[in-house]
């Protein structure tokens, strides 16, 4: 019987190993409902047997041999795919040769970005994508992503299963897209991850002001992007952007777990590695030519923010200038909103304030929470009080994070007291 211990070692080689193992079945049988069920019979061999046997020298081996016999045993059932059980086997019996280690090696990279851009695939709803994502990539149980997004469990097995069918039904590939739809298909991938980063750092409903393991996932999801696909500018770019402000989370809370906003936060609290990190990734994206690539730009933004070691020293200039050129990449009224809190930084609140009032009629942002809570900021250095007091409150009413809807109820209370 295994102690705790082992059993928590093993767990965790068996959730590194998950991913490789679903990518390299997903190839085999160009399907992943099945690949992901193989899989997990593959699995659960390996939780019966580790304990008492020990975990093998290559585990993944192990889990692709039990995973293959388990997929032959299944073709041989279904004579109607006799050709998909002709393919597995010959992969079968290429598994039992002494050269299989380093024959399994050269497929994982390819593998596993074949799963990536079929995870995100467009035929797909966003948030399928995401959930897909989290299951196959990141291993994440059923249980673990309803847990960090505030949803029924049910719900999430259901969109797991539509996204599965939505695959099969669409007769969407396990490969690698085409120079011709690489690109917006690589925007997907990215995008998805970049929602993952997004709900970890500013989560949009319930008790916490951040999900730290989703900005985590979506870093390593980052890093292994990285590694497949070293050449795409953009995948650098956020690799950068994820990185830099991944650095921050130490410092976005106080000790009782209130929110602290960027210009107040203990810079020295700031993980310098992982800064360290992006800086090289975005050099790195600029060099390649993605120098006006969205997440290239806005790491670029980030990187102004990550090397000034006191708020007063930020570049606010450069941030402006920026956020001008993403505005022309990327047009979004968000986007704006984020450029006239720069101005105002640069140039004073009146300047800030002036383009914030331009954006107030955008359907985007009329119940978007950080319009009227970077008008109330912006109305309160102005000596406008009373005004900046209606707009935090606004900002609390908007808002679903009951973190955020306490930031905004105790700064109109500042505002009135002031």
């Amino acid at each position: 019987m295994a102690d705790d211990r082992t059993q928590a070692a093993i767990e965790t080689v068996i959730r590194l190993e998950s991913a490789r193992l679903i990518a390299g079945l997903a190839h085999y049988t160009g399907d992943i409902g099945l690949a992901e069920d193989l899989a997990q019979d593959a699995i659960v061999a390996a939780l019966e047997q580790w304990p008492a046997d020990g975990v093998p020298r290559n585990p993944g081996a192990w889990l692709m041999t039990v995973a293959k016999r388990r997929g032959v045993d299944f073709f041989r059932r279904n004579s109607e795919l006799e050709k998909k059980y002709a393919q597995i086997g010959r992969a079968l019996a290429e598994t039992v040769t002494p050269d299989f280690d380093q024959a399994f090696s050269d497929h994982i990279d390819d593998d596993l970005l074949r799963l990536i851009f079929t995870a995100c695939h467009p035929v797909l709803s966003v948030q399928a994508r995401v959930a897909l994502t989290l299951r196959l990539l990141g291993g994440l149980t059923t249980a673990e992503i309803a847990r960090a997004y505030l949803l029924p469990e049910a719900t999430i097995a259901q969109r797991l299963v539509r996204a599965k069918k939505a695959l099969a039904e669409a007769h969407v590939p396990v490969e690698v897209p085409d120079a011709e739809q690489r690109p917006a298909r690589l925007s997907s991938v990215l995008e998805v991850i970049y929602l993952i980063f997004n709900e970890g750092y500013s989560a949009t409903a319930g008790d916490d002001w951040m999900r730290p393991s989703l900005c985590a996932e979506a870093v390593r999801l980052g890093r292994v992007l990285a590694q497949l696909a070293p050449d795409e500018p953009e995948v650098n770019g956020l690799v950068a952007l994820l990185e830099i402000q991944a650095s921050r989370i130490p410092a976005r809370t106080d000790d009782a777990g209130q929110p602290v906003l960027l210009l107040d936060q203990d810079r020295t609290r700031w993980d310098r590695l992982l800064i360290n990190r992006g800086l090289a990734a975005l050099e790195k994206a600029i060099k390649q030519g993605g120098e006006r690539g969205p997440y290239t730009l806005q790491a670029w933004i980030a990187a102004c923010h990550a090397r000034a070691f006191r708020a007063q020293d930020t570049d606010w200039a450069q941030i402006v200038a920026l956020y001008r050129v993403l505005a022309e990449v990327m047009p979004s009224p968000v986007v704006e909103l984020n450029r006239a809190v720069a101005i105002s930084m640069a140039y004073g609140p009146q300047a800030g304030l002036d383009l914030v009032d331009q954006l107030a009629a955008a359907p985007a942002l009329r119940n978007y929470h950080l319009l009227p809570s970077v008008r109330g900021d912006l109305l309160r250095r102005l000596g406008r009080d009373a005004e900046a007091r209606a707009e935090f409150e606004r900002a609390a009413a908007l808002t679903n994070n009951e973190r955020e809807r306490e930031l905004s109820a105790r700064r109109a209370q500042g505002a009135d007291n002031a």
